[in-house]
């Protein structure tokens, strides 16, 4: 029977959950002990999976990645599991809507997307304890409806899926779930039970909205196979001030860089609030534990060089030692030397145009500090749109060479922590 504890037990022997713990990664667990247990007689294969809904993961999506990764770290394997046939469907799980549909194309291109990550921050290969990548496509495309209806539909109650919290959300609040969303949690536990039989996965992590679904997969896979698995969940992640992690102002902290500039991601941890960062430092660095204490015991001013350092150790695991070297070079000629922050992201304008006056609205949306006229407008009536560090409350405002420095420069910023330059060149 399929236990649900949010208690971590005192005394784990493996080093797998000790380090997991010790960090902050656990949340729920189906059996502690049988779990810790399984660690300890051997390698374990765990797995976490991802739908491909959009072309890059998220800072949300970290935590269960670095969990894999702390796993392989402490001899087991970790296994990728990427959705090319759940896409096609969409996790309903505390949505108020249905995701819009995907056809095949645009699902393999973000699969394409969100397969870069993983190989920064796993080691692949063909050795025992090497991560694999699967999509569950190779055997979900497959299936014949009939067969798995009666095969696998049998094992699961309706009057239990609508307990589920991810359901009960979406009906309580009036809106509609489909029947094919309705369908989602079989075909997830479907997919802990092929990865059982493929690969001999005994482990399925993910955020803790997942809970319900891996429970479903661990349950089936002892009605069907006899087998015993465990699922585990990591916790929802909220900074200090209650907000949701990686939620910004601007939307999503994606980890490819094209979605999201090496210098803005570098930015978003440096702008870590004071309390989350031995936590944040904890979760997201290898640092030893005994640095992160040295780090977060920093009083006053001190606490920026901590955050500075959590800002480039996960910089350089996204986007390489390179990058975040670039990024803490840029801020710091950008913030502490008043310098140009040549290679700060940006636009250049001819001398002519600014001559003419270009509008403030307009470079907010060429810059990327907008996505939209209407979202610039917004930016700048709330005071987030700054000109050279002054806040500027004109949306019809015109920029020209009275705003540029000696270097042809302009400086110009979404709130305190995303920036960008203009730069005057010759007509």
């Amino acid at each position: 029977m399929t236990v649900q504890n949010s208690e971590i037990p005192p005394g784990l022997r493996s080093d797998a959950l000790h380090v997991l713990a010790e960090r902050g990664f656990l949340h729920q667990c189906t059996h502690w002990q049988s779990l810790d247990e399984a660690f300890l007689a051997g390698p374990v294969t765990a797995y976490t999976g991802y739908d491909a809904t959009a072309d890059s993961l998220h800072v949300g999506h970290l935590l269960t990645i670095l969990a894999l990764r702390w796993l392989q770290k402490t001899g087991h394997r970790p296994v990728v599991l990427l959705g090319g046939g759940t896409t096609r469907i969409g996790d309903p799980s505390f949505r108020d809507s249905s995701r819009p549909f995907l056809d095949d194309a645009q699902i393999a291109a973000n699969i394409k997307g969100l397969s870069q990550v993983f190989g920064r921050i796993l080691r692949f290969g063909d050795g025992p304890g090497d991560a694999l990548m699967a999509d569950n496509a190779d055997w979900l495309d497959g299936l014949g409806y009939i067969p798995f209806l009666r095969d696998f539909g049998r094992h699961f109650s309706v009057n239990r899926m609508l307990t589920f919290d991810s359901v009960k959300t979406r009906l309580d609040r009036e809106q509609p779930l489909t029947f094919l969303e309705f369908n989602y949690m079989l075909l997830q536990a479907y997919d802990f039970v092929e990865l059982s039989r493929r690969t001999g996965c005994r482990l399925q992590m993910g955020g803790s909205d997942q809970w319900g679904n891996i429970i479903n997969g661990v349950e089936v896979a002892r009605r069907v196979d006899g087998t015993d698995l465990f699922g585990l969940t990591v916790p929802l992640l909220t900074t200090a001030s209650g907000t949701k992690m990686g939620k910004t102002a601007a939307g999503a902290v994606w980890l490819n860089a094209e979605r999201l500039r090496p210098f803005d991601f570098w930015q978003f941890w440096r702008n870590t609030e004071d309390a989350d960062v031995g936590r944040f430092l904890r979760l997201f660095t290898d640092l030893p534990l005994e640095e992160i204490a040295r780090l977060e015991a920093l009083g006053g001013a001190e606490i920026n060089e901590a955050k500075k350092i959590l800002a480039g150790a996960v910089t350089t695991l996204i986007h390489g030692a390179g990058a975040a070297a670039d990024a803490a070079r840029m801020a710091r000629q950008l913030f502490e030397e008043g310098a140009s922050a040549e290679g700060l992201p940006g636009v250049t304008v001819t001398a002519a145009d600014l001559g003419r006056g270009l509008p403030l609205v307009d470079l907010l949306v060429s810059t990327g500090l907008a996505a939209s006229k209407g979202e610039a407008r917004r930016l700048i009536k709330g005071g987030g749109a700054r000109v050279n560090g002054t806040a500027e409350p004109d949306e019809a405002r015109l920029l020209g060479d009275g705003d540029t420095d000696a270097d042809g420069l302009i400086r110009l910023s979404a709130g305190r922590k995303r920036h960008a330059l203009i730069q005057r060149i010759p007509a």
